[in-house]
C-alpha cells in the first residue's frame, strides 16, 4: 500500500516531461523552424516590394484559384484539429479519417497550385518574364515545398495508427503515449502555420496588385 503513491508520482513526472510544452526540445526545434521560415518569407516579400519599386514593374494579378487554395488549406487545418480532438477522445476511426482527410486535402492543394501556375502560364506570366513574376513563382514554390515536407509526417502518423490500432490493448497504448500526443500537437501547429502563411502571401500579392 505504501509503495503505490511513488509509482503514481513517477508516472506523473514522466508525463510532465511532455506536458511542459514550452521547454521541450521538440517544441524548441519547431519554434526555430517556424522562425526560420517566417524570416525567409519576410525577406522574399520585402525584396519583392523593393524590386518592384526600384524597377517600376507592373503588378501581377493572382488567379482566382489561389483563393480556392486558401479554402482548401483552411479545411486541412480543420481536419488536423479534428484529428487531435479524436486522439484525445480515443476515437480510433475518427482519428484515422481525420489524418487521411488532411493528406487528401494537402494533395488537392498541391494539384490546384499546379493548375494555378498553369493559369499564370496561360496569361503569359513566366518565371523569366520579369523580377516580380520570378518572386511570385519562388515564393509560392517555397510554400509548396513546405507542404510537401509535412506530408511524410502525416503519412507516418496514419501508418502507425493503422498498424497499431487493431486490438483494444494496442489502441490503449497508442492513445496513452505522451510523446505521440506532443508530436501530434506540434504537427497541428505546423499545419496552422502553413495555413496562416498562405493567407499572408495571398493578401500580400493582392494588395500589391491594387497598389499600382
Amino acid at each position: 500500500m505504501s509503495e503505490t503513491p511513488p509509482i503514481k508520482e513517477n508516472k506523473q513526472d514522466f508525463n510532465s516531461e511532455y506536458d511542459s510544452f514550452a521547454f521541450h526540445p521538440y517544441n524548441v526545434l519547431l519554434t526555430l523552424v517556424l522562425f526560420g521560415i517566417t524570416a525567409l518569407f519576410l525577406a522574399f516579400t520585402i525584396a519583392f516590394i523593393y524590386t518592384r519599386v526600384q524597377n517600376q514593374l507592373p503588378p501581377i494579378r493572382l488567379p482566382n484559384i489561389f483563393i480556392f487554395n486558401t479554402l482548401i488549406l483552411l479545411a486541412s487545418s480543420a481536419t488536423m484539429v479534428w484529428a487531435r480532438r479524436s486522439y484525445k477522445a480515443d476515437k480510433t476511426r475518427n482519428y484515422q479519417y481525420a489524418l487521411l482527410a488532411t493528406i487528401l486535402l494537402s494533395i488537392l492543394f498541391m494539384g490546384m497550385q499546379v493548375l494555378g501556375w498553369g493559369q499564370l502560364f496561360a496569361n503569359q506570366v513566366y518565371i523569366h518574364s520579369d523580377n516580380s513574376a520570378g518572386y511570385l513563382y519562388v515564393i509560392s514554390g517555397l510554400h509548396f515545398a513546405h507542404v510537401i515536407a509535412g506530408l511524410p509526417f502525416l503519412g507516418a502518423f496514419l501508418w502507425a495508427a493503422r498498424k497499431r490500432m487493431k486490438e483494444p490493448v494496442s489502441v490503449l497504448v497508442y492513445f496513452s503515449d505522451p510523446e505521440k500526443r506532443l508530436k501530434l500537437r506540434l504537427l497541428t501547429l505546423y499545419w496552422h502555420f502553413l495555413d496562416g502563411l498562405w493567407i499572408y502571401l495571398v493578401l500580400f500579392f493582392y494588395i500589391n496588385y491594387l497598389l499600382r
